[in-house]
């Protein structure tokens, strides 16, 4: 791997470099010798880990890091307490837009329970900070929850499984459920 990288004057950071047994049979693997669950690793804002599908075969899971979420939770809470006399309206409008765009980059499969966690997180901000605006203020969470219905967007996975991509991005191949893929010609199907 390091000549590899060398070709295109790369090089890996030797400590955040390490190889670690993972995959389908991993976890087979370190229960033979005694060993618990496969290791865990983080890439690009996620957390990868060795799973098991409904049917009980291999799945690679993805989930938001930890410490991501909790940086970008802390952002909005420092941002809301600027926000604070705003109308909430726009209050409201500004928030849809950061959870787009948390979802936006955020939204994989396996990645559901981050993503509904994230939700809840700012709308408990947004409660917190409309209940400081005066000592009076009786925001229930009943009003919250509206205020979270109307404004912002419900948690939902936005990029497809990397086998679905494929068609999305050749739409010339139609992916079928246990069939391999079909052409679509201008003459018909082949």
């Amino acid at each position: 791997m390091r000549e590899r990288l060398q070709e295109f004057s790369l090089t890996l950071h030797p400590e955040k470099t390490r190889l670690i047994e993972f995959g389908r049979h991993a976890a087979a693997a370190r229960k033979q010798r005694g060993f618990g669950k496969p290791e865990t690793f983080d890439f690009l804002g996620f957390t990868f880990l060795c799973g098991k599908s409904r049917r009980g075969n291999f799945l690679l899971k993805r989930k938001t890091r930890r410490d991501r979420m909790v940086a970008k939770l802390k952002e909005v809470k420092g941002e809301l307490r600027q926000r604070m006399h705003q109308p909430i309206p726009l209050q409201g409008t500004w928030l849809r837009q950061v959870v787009t765009g948390f979802y936006g980059y955020h939204a994989v499969p396996t990645n559901f329970p981050a993503l509904a966690a994230f939700r809840l997180h700012v709308a408990r901000l947004w409660r917190r900070t409309l209940r400081r605006r005066s000592q009076k203020d009786g925001s229930a969470w009943k009003r919250i929850e509206k205020l979270a219905d109307d404004f912002l967007p419900k948690p939902r996975i936005l990029h497809p499984w990397p086998s679905e991509r494929f068609a999305v991005k050749h739409p010339r191949w139609e992916p079928y459920a246990g069939n391999p893929h079909v052409r679509i010609c201008a003459g018909g199907v082949q």
